[in-house]
């Protein structure tokens, strides 16, 4: 008699009142209490339908295997092999676990890094903001005033256009040539009486600059540093950059002032003003931008000029640090009076269509010079807006200017190098092409005092200023430690104890005289 379940002789074996089935007492009972119900007729089935049987106490037989060795040793070898084949299950299932958790961990790092990020990004949008606010009630402030003092010179654009669609400017006042004037007539006094200051650097010395620091100022996922220009009596350095900010830096401390945040698109022009007080920006995005400094420490926008239709590619500042002119590849200048941020008057060639590349004003105020992307130099009567002499003969767009402390020597760089031209005959009487052709020749600046001449391209070149007819001699060239092979901005500091560079890089390079950094102290 066998259990109808299990197939094996009960030990305490009970009977069906309604099958007459024999069942392991055990075993039923589990059945009835999950399924209620007879596991092999499917008849309800409860435990008041079963009866024990009373049987003698037996002793259960010996399987068959276990009666001889041979018969263990296949009992031994079979429960072997169902161990092996469930640890074998149990490594898969491991496995599979350790894959799954490595997939997770992964995928909690590369959470943690998109937290991390928008993290970040949340944090400059909120600094951008406060800087926003800030921002605003300045200049609420600043066009509320600006509508008292100008008497409603600052309305609404559609105001000021007139009947030919262009804005209508109010021009450059008597009051503002009389003041030009004599700007012009008090220089040109002090440049007859000048002299070559006893604290300049002397040629032996600049013979011996080396790089002394680099500074890295600018973002590196759009390096690059377009334009600088340095503050002589703080001793400051503003520059501008292809990641659409301008930074103003302490060299002595080797710290940033403070990092001006505002253009959409790159600075292709910085400049200082009122002693460092002020900053004029202007940017591929079509924008000037002027800044003010705060008791902080940091500048903040102040104005932002919107009268060009084109890239603002150059910034210069008057003597009298009261006006700027701007200068655009929409084939325009505007002068801007410094104080209100008006545009006085826009000037336009009729017979040039080529875009401005770079700007400077002549040291005594009245006479300006442009470069052109059609490699024009033109020279303009400021008090007449007229332009008064044109220079040819380059090669490429003129990416920079620089007139001399002496009043008559201009600077002038293309692609095919640099040119010194003679402003009292109106004639080029030398030219340095120091690259080969496909190399052009970034930027060239004058020192303060008229005595050395830089020029950047894919290295630094400094030359000693001499006479029209006499040498102009090579003092020292720098590599551009870069590794960009392009000096795009170059300036001496006082008394040409250093100068600074500006490269594709996102450094500020200082080369000076080794040991003897503060030459000005």
């Amino acid at each position: 008699m066998n259990c109808s379940i299990s197939g094996e002789v009960p030990e305490d074996p009970v009977v069906s009142k309604k099958s007459g089935l024999l069942f392991e007492k055990r075993l039923i009972e589990r059945h009835i209490s999950d399924y209620g119900k007879c596991p092999i007729t499917g008849e309800p089935l409860t435990a008041d339908d079963i009866i024990p049987v009373k049987t003698g106490k037996i002793v259960k037989p010996r399987p068959v295997q276990a009666a001889s060795i041979p018969g263990m040793l296949g009992m031994f070898q079979i429960e072997w092999d169902g161990l092996m084949l469930s640890n074998f299950a149990l490594e898969q299932q491991l496995h599979t676990a350790r894959q799954e958790l490595s997939h997770a961990l992964y995928q909690h790092d590369a959470a943690c890094r998109v937290i991390a990020r928008l993290k970040k990004e949340r944090d400059e949008a909120r600094g951008l903001l406060a800087q926003a606010e800030r921002q605003i009630p300045m200049a609420a402030t600043t066009a509320v005033g600006t509508t008292a003092v100008s008497n409603g010179k600052r309305v609404a654009e559609d105001e000021d256009m007139g009947p030919d669609g262009k804005k209508i400017r109010p021009g450059i006042s008597h009051s503002v040539i009389e003041t030009l004037t004599e700007c012009n007539a008090g220089l040109s006094q002090q440049r007859k009486k000048r002299q070559i200051p006893a604290t300049l650097a002397p040629v032996d010395a600049v013979a011996r600059y080396t790089q002394l620091n680099s500074f890295p100022l600018h973002k590196t996922n759009k390096p690059g540093i377009l334009s600088l220009d340095i503050n002589y009596a703080k001793d400051i350095i503003a520059t501008g950059g292809v990641d659409s900010n301008a930074v103003v830096f302490d060299r002595p401390s080797g710290q940033i002032i403070s990092t001006l945040s505002g253009h959409s698109k790159r600075v292709t022009s910085v400049k200082f003003a009122a002693e460092g007080e002020l900053v004029v920006s202007g940017s591929a995005d079509k924008t000037v931008r002027v800044w003010q400094s705060s008791e902080n420490g940091n500048y903040d926008c102040r104005h932002v000029l919107k009268d060009h239709t084109a890239e603002v590619q150059a910034v210069t500042v008057h003597a009298t640090n009261n006006y700027f002119v701007t200068a655009s590849l929409d084939s325009t200048w505007c002068f801007y009076d410094l104080a209100s941020g008006l545009c006085l008057t826009q000037v336009a060639d009729p017979s040039e269509s080529e875009g401005y590349t770079s700007a400077a004003f002549h040291p005594d105020g009245l006479i300006l010079g442009t470069g052109t992307s059609g490699s024009l130099v033109k020279i303009w009567d400021v008090k007449s807006q007229a332009n008064v002499a044109k220079f040819d003969g380059h090669v490429g767009s003129v990416t920079a200017i620089s007139f001399s402390e002496n009043g008559y020597f201009l600077a002038t760089a293309a692609h095919d190098g640099v040119k010194l031209w003679d402003l009292r005959k109106l004639k080029n009487f030398r030219t340095f092409t120091p690259y080969d052709e496909n190399t052009p020749t970034q930027s060239v600046e004058f020192d303060h005092s008229g005595s050395y001449l830089a020029l950047g391209g894919s290295d630094i070149r400094v030359y000693q200023v001499a006479s029209v007819k006499a040498e102009w001699n090579s003092i020292k060239t720098f590599p551009d430690l870069s590794g960009t092979g392009k000096a795009t901005c170059l300036k001496f500091g006082p008394d040409a104890t250093y100068i600074a560079v500006g490269s594709m890089d996102r450094n500020l390079r200082i080369f000076g005289l080794p040991g003897e950094d503060q030459m000005e102290g």
